[in-house]
């Protein structure tokens, strides 16, 4: 047994929290400061030096030695530059130990080091972290000691975003501000913030390190390229919430407690439906908070994992044939006076305010369906949305009986006069209890599902950071107030222009909801008829983003510039196109270098196996018939080889953006898929000595 310890009293515990500012901060410096973070005012230096100060004291008393404004580049993974608290030394060659306020507010890493999309040439380096204080510094504890890290935004010299927080933050305030009007129509003058709320479910595979490392694959791409499916995948759904093995329990007790101590509310355990897959949920933070979170998640399993001897990947499909990994978002609006926008209440149909906010919803991303699809997309994602896997790739809302019974009266009777009510779930066993219902099932094939009192977006790719989806549904979700509320504030009879225009809002965006199957043939020919888009690729999605109506769109509300835009849609091609050339390439070592020299040996044994069997005068049929089918694939495996070398280099050659990345998708992809289909034939056949590296069955089945 492990040491026993109380979650209450680590929780939080390496956490720059509002707990310890009080303690630590003069009265006056904490009021302002949180002034400061309620959008209030802007930080004053002096007070940003007594801050920096007590964060300096606090972290060295958790053993730090050093701190780094923590940033989150668009790269999709987090970036770090550690700076140590001693000062230059004395006279008697003593050190200080400092921290100044200019130091935790600004930070200054290299901007044309990190991908601009064209923002930033090399020659021009100069970039900026600004501390985000709304999102607590935390302490983190690695090999390499303790270390302040300090959540911040990354800009260029000229002031563009380079990174996923600082357009999150724009997002966040275009949101509050619009949600504040629609809030003092309805007679609400107490609540005086509003803000985004998520919980991003996280799921993962867990593998042992030693299999890992001797799959190039895997280690260059962070899934199987090739790989035969074992006997037994995820058909007798056994893995699905079972009993968790022991090793993975200890793994995840580790992952607890250290995210615990950062603050992290991680919640909600188990194993998820794939062998050897696994998911990780928090509570609910605000939306800046929640996406920190997320990326400290991420590290910590991976980190977690190595120290187990184990690998966390977090690709989308590192497995063919078994469930892929995706992260489910869950979006709620929440005033700082606690009022949850989404809550229907007990009787949705007399909930006006409510009724006009799910109007609204249903209106953004009816309208912004495309930018909803965009921000969901990366490599590793094609191969499930869209690909026979949850979530499908067309948006669709998923609201349940209850508010579609609503909507309904709204758009026929024009008045909602009642609410299907939550029924008892009888048993049908004397010894247990009678259960209350929720008033609507759930639906898992839905990308947007309404879910009681929030929203879950559930298209996100496991890998991906979950900035962009929320930057996305904060915006045109405030597009939809302001539209709104300038429609209302003009209204001569309040009472009957909200009616109306939730009537108007429920008619002209029904076409959104969908309660069915999102998995079946019939629903994609059923959304081509509704005129909603079916974007199956990356490579598809990434224009949204420049379209005149997105344009529009985050300029009017500040949070993005056309330029920004633009080297976003520059820098997804190109992660494109380098993701897919890596695989390429890999699969072209490994072809060449392991598999093909293996099957060369086993022919080789089994050529002399043939002409042994019939020098001794017996049946050498089988031998022979075993020995021209791997033949055959072997062949096959050659030429299919020596085209993807070709294809690849020509996609290298390709200099615009956006040709190279479907070049890579049409030409490249599609012969790494002709390339694979006769190597796991093969490895069904060749005998298990001679297959160079070891196969699903080993990583699924054998952690």
């Amino acid at each position: 047994m492990g040491e026993l310890f109380n979650v209450a009293d680590i929780f939080g515990e390496n956490v720059f929290n509002d707990t310890v500012m009080k303690e630590r901060l003069p009265k006056n410096v904490y009021k302002n400061l949180k002034a400061v973070m309620s959008g209030e005012k802007e930080l004053e230096l002096a007070d940003a030096d007594v801050i920096a100060n007590a964060m300096k004291d606090w972290a060295i008393e958790k053993g730090a030695t050093h701190y780094t404004h923590w940033f989150q580049p668009l790269t999709g993974t987090t970036a770090e530059k550690h700076d140590s608290f001693i000062s230059a030394p004395k006279e008697n060659g003593k050190v200080l130990m400092e921290f100044s306020g200019k130091e935790l507010i600004k930070g200054e890493p290299d901007a044309s080091s990190f991908p601009s999309g064209g923002l930033r040439a090399t020659f021009e380096a100069r970039g900026y972290t600004a501390w985000d204080c709304t999102s607590p510094a935390f302490v983190r504890e690695d090999a390499a000691g303790a270390t302040l890290c300090i959540p911040t935004a990354f800009c260029s010299y000229t002031g563009e975003a380079l990174d996923q927080k600082t357009p999150l933050l724009r997002s966040m305030d275009a949101i509050n501000t619009q949600a504040l009007r629609i809030l003092k129509l309805f007679g609400n003058t107490t609540s005086k913030k509003v803000t985004p709320s998520v919980g991003a479910e996280q799921e993962y595979f867990i593998v042992d390190r030693e299999k890992y490392l001797q799959r190039k694959d895997l280690i260059f791409t962070g899934r199987t390229l090739f790989g035969a499916m074992p006997p037994k995948g995820q058909e007798l759904d056994d893995h699905y919430f079972g009993a968790i093995p022991e090793r993975i329990s200890a793994f995840m007790k580790d992952v607890n407690e250290e995210l615990w101590k950062m603050g992290v509310s991680a919640k909600t355990q188990h194993n998820e439906v794939a062998p050897a897959q696994h998911e990780l949920a928090p509570i609910y933070a605000q939306c800046n908070t929640a996406t920190d979170n997320n990326q400290l998640m991420m590290e910590v399993l991976k980190k977690t994992a190595y120290r187990h001897g184990l690998v966390c990947l977090l690709h989308e499909k590192p497995f063919a044939g078994v469930n892929g990994s995706g992260k489910h978002n869950n979006w709620s609006i929440i005033t700082d006076d606690g009022i949850n926008l989404l809550d229907p209440g007990k009787t949705p149909h007399e909930n006006i305010q409510f009724l006009l906010v799910l109007g609204a919803i249903m209106k953004a991303v009816d309208k912004h369906a495309d930018l909803l699809r965009e921000s969901a997309s990366n490599v590793g994602n094609d191969h499930r949305l869209g690909a026979n896997e949850a979530p499908p790739a067309i948006v669709s809302m998923f609201v349940g009986e209850q508010l579609e019974d609503v909507i309904e009266q709204l758009i026929d009777k024009g008045d909602a006069t009642s609410s299907i009510q939550k029924g008892k779930l009888k048993t049908g066993a004397s010894t247990l209890p009678d259960l209350n219902k929720d008033a609507t099932d759930r639906n898992r094939t839905s990308p947007f599902a309404f879910t009681g009192n929030k929203f879950e977006f559930r298209m996100l790719g496991s890998s991906d950071s979950v900035a962009p989806a929320n930057v996305v549904l904060n915006t045109i979700v405030a597009e939809s107030f302001k539209e709104i509320a300038d429609e209302l504030e003009k209204a001569d009879n309040f009472d009957m222009a909200v009616h109306d225009l939730i009537k108007k809002l429920f008619t002209e965006h029904k076409r959104i909801i969908f309660n069915g199957n999102g998995y079946s043939d019939e629903w994609v020919e059923e959304a081509a008829k509704r005129g909603l888009p079916n974007i199956t690729s990356m490579v598809d999605a990434i224009p949204a983003l420049v379209t005149d109506k997105a344009v529009k769109l985050f300029e009017d509300f500040g949070v993005f510039t056309k330029a920004e835009l633009e080297s976003r849609v520059e820098i997804q091609y190109e992660a494109y196109s380098k993701a897919i050339n890596i695989e390429a390439k890999s699969m072209i070592d490994i072809a060449s270098k392991q598999i093909i020299p293996a099957v060369i040996s086993y022919t080789t044994e089994l050529a002399g196996s043939v002409s042994a069997v019939k020098e001794a005068g017996a049946d050498a049929s089988v031998q022979s018939d075993l020995l021209a089918e791997v033949s055959s694939y072997l062949k096959e495996m050659k030429t299919q080889l020596t085209t993807l070398i070709k294809v690849t280099d020509e996609a290298a050659q390709i200099t615009d953006a956006a040709a190279q990345a479907k070049a890579y998708r049409d030409s490249v992809k599609t012969t790494m898929d002709a390339l694979r289909a006769p190597a796991d034939k093969l490895e069904m056949i060749v005998d298990k000595e001679f297959w160079p590296f070891p196969s699903y069955g080993d990583l699924l089945f054998e952690v």
